[in-house]
């Protein structure tokens, strides 16, 4: 089982970041992390039965809380290690350059955490600023130094492309600039326009400057930061997406998923776990779970998922206040298998299809996979189904015929 752990809370939210979080909140930190060790108390005896596999520490911004906070949680995550009975295969925390120093990082490694996922986005400056990041790429570097000298040997790096401004000739520069650090592991995102951001505010479908988004010329930010440039179009956004393999390759990443690349051995074990229907508990504000309940014969039998609250004062108050039940059994179970496997390059195999649904994939999705296939946008090798480099391109209209 793995276990994902949610600390809310950021120096400054960012322009495109719709996750739940939040900026000056400093007086609720320790109340926080209070209320987060309680609910991990609870999933004790579910942590004995099941073990823990993968942690991932996200958010927000982690890497924020001070050293005596990160102590309080990081021993409490060391008492349920023990009583899983064997230490997970990877541990990982998200950091934000500008808020990491040696002394965090050593607390870190002391506590087994092996993984880093550090926040860079962009390599260009101009852009960072565009984002509305707390740092530039020199204090990314400082930080990246910092963690090497500390030790951590497994570092992904996030970026995101598309940003407004951006040409395939910066994007490019950003990519080389990355691999050239040589990290195990890089996120390459799309920026995604997302309701109730400030991008939103600028570039949304229904804002006044919706005309605006892929003209020539600036427009007023509308949060006293100055005027921004429009998106890239259509046609440069695809030069961005189609390029971002090809460089990286050359630098030894191998795509293992949509947006996700490593060198071998180092794709994330914990991302791979919720592509690949692995059960999870997500603790924290807003956090989701996913418990799977499966036959003696090893055969999917249903699946629960459920979301914390988002109140912040509501999970102060020592309440998780579950919400958003539902239960998957059926055919929405083998939809939820089919959409999360066909978001990694090599697909699903059809064996274990058969193993853990009792029926091959034809009999269920015959009609569909052989018109993309037909499309030439999914194929069958190997034993696997899986989408084309051309049907990654368009994979989320493929995928919502699955479910």
């Amino acid at each position: 089982m793995e276990l994902y752990i949610h600390i809310p809370f950021c120096v400054k939210k960012c322009r495109y970041c719709d996750f739940l979080s939040f900026a000056g909140k400093e007086a609720c930190f320790k109340d926080y992390i209070e209320a987060l060790c309680a609910e991990l108390d609870s999933y004790r005896t579910l942590i004995r039965e099941r073990g823990l596999d993968t942690i991932f520490i996200g958010g927000g911004t982690p890497s924020i809380l001070h050293v005596s906070l990160m102590v309080q949680l990081l021993e409490r995550v060391d008492s349920l290690i023990a009583e899983s009975g064997a230490k997970p295969r990877e541990y990982t925390i998200e950091c934000n350059p500008g808020t990491l120093d040696r002394e965090k990082l050593r607390l870190y490694k002391k506590h087994g955490i092996n993984r880093l996922s550090i926040g860079l986005q962009s390599a260009n400056d101009a852009e960072l600023k565009l984002l509305g990041r707390i740092h530039d790429y020199d204090c990314f570097l400082d930080n990246y130094r910092f963690a090497r000298e500390e030790g951590f040997d497994n570092i992904n790096i996030d970026l995101i492309s598309a940003l407004p401004g951006q040409t395939a000739a910066s994007w490019e520069r950003t990519l080389r600039t990355v691999a050239e650090l040589n990290p195990e592991h890089i996120s390459a995102y799309s920026l995604i326009i997302e309701p109730g951001t400030p991008f939103y505010e600028i570039y949304g479908e229904d804002s006044e400057n919706a005309k605006f988004r892929n003209q020539s010329g600036t427009v007023d930010s509308g949060d006293g930061a100055g005027s921004i440039p429009p998106l890239p179009d259509e046609d440069e956004e695809r030069r961005i997406y189609r390029m971002t393999s090809d460089i990286l390759s050359e630098y030894g990443y191998g795509r293992y998923e949509i947006s996700n690349y490593s060198k071998p051995g180092f794709e994330s074990k914990h991302n791979l776990g919720y592509w690949t229907g692995a059960d999870y508990i997500g603790a924290g504000l807003g956090a989701s779970s996913y418990l799977c309940e499966r036959g003696a014969d090893g055969r999917l039998k249903n699946a629960v998922r459920f979301k914390n609250t988002g109140d912040l004062s509501i999970y102060l108050a020592g309440k998780p206040d579950r919400t958003e039940e539902e239960k998957l059994t059926g055919r929405d179970l083998i939809g939820e298998y089919v959409m999360l496997h066909l978001r990694l390059p090599k697909g699903f195999s059809e064996d274990e299809f058969v193993q853990l649904f009792g029926q091959p994939a034809d009999e269920l999705f015959g009609d569909i996979i052989k018109k993309y296939v037909d499309m030439e946008l999914m194929e069958k090798t190997d034993g696997y189904i899986r989408l084309t480099e051309s049907g990654l391109d368009v994979s989320n209209s493929i995928m919502a015929e699955f479910i």
